[in-house]
């Protein structure tokens, strides 16, 4: 006798393919070639309430390359978020100056913005702006060297340009959000009686 008559190794029965006639022939898919295949998406989040034409931007961005700065500008319009162009440290101290007193909740750098100097640049701002602001950097995926030295100097978080795009919407929505500013307590000031 052989092996696989006394128990011993692997049978293998000849496929019944009847389960697929019983199920529309799609394995109960509906449709789908995979049961990964219209697996959910997300889609884009919410827009924002609609700005005023007087608003502050909250956003900022390093960014020549024409593809990204119209990729920006038209999810920037979808979500109702007002980002700003600047072309670097001077023109964002201008704009930043006619916001009022509100720092930047976002500043986006492409790392390979050479007339925006990012590795200088973002160390600086780190220390001006302090927590308030988040700085985010994207490059191409191959650019592990660059990637290292952006976090080294100070930037928040730094992305390949592909994920960047998939997660634009979400980060401008996240970062365009105007909070309400809350009310500060009443501090007495020294020497004077509280009175209850």
């Amino acid at each position: 006798m052989g092996r696989e008559q006394q128990g011993q190794g692997i049978y293998t029965a000849p496929m019944d393919h009847s389960y697929r006639a019983k199920m529309g022939g799609d394995n109960g898919n509906k449709g789908r070639r995979g049961a990964f295949t219209g697996a959910f998406t997300a889609g884009d989040p919410e827009p924002l309430p609609a700005l005023q034409e007087d608003a502050a931007s909250r956003i900022f961005a390093f960014v020549e390359d024409l593809f990204f700065l119209t990729k920006i500008q038209e999810t920037g319009r979808k979500m109702n978020v007002k980002v700003e162009f600047v072309k670097n440290e001077k023109d964002l101290a201008e704009r930043m100056g006619s916001n009022g007193e509100g720092n930047p909740s976002l500043i986006i750098f492409d790392l390979n913005n050479a007339n925006a100097r990012p590795l200088t640049l973002i160390p600086k701002l780190k220390s001006k702006l302090k927590k308030g602001t988040s700085i985010i950097g994207f490059l191409s995926h191959v650019q592990g060297d660059l990637k290292q030295k952006a976090h080294e100097v100070g930037c928040d978080m730094v992305l390949p340009r592909s994920a960047f795009s998939q997660n634009l919407p979400q980060l401008l929505r996240r970062h365009g959000a105007v909070e309400a500013v809350p009310a500060r307590p009443a501090v007495a000031e020294p020497g004077a009686e509280s009175v209850q």
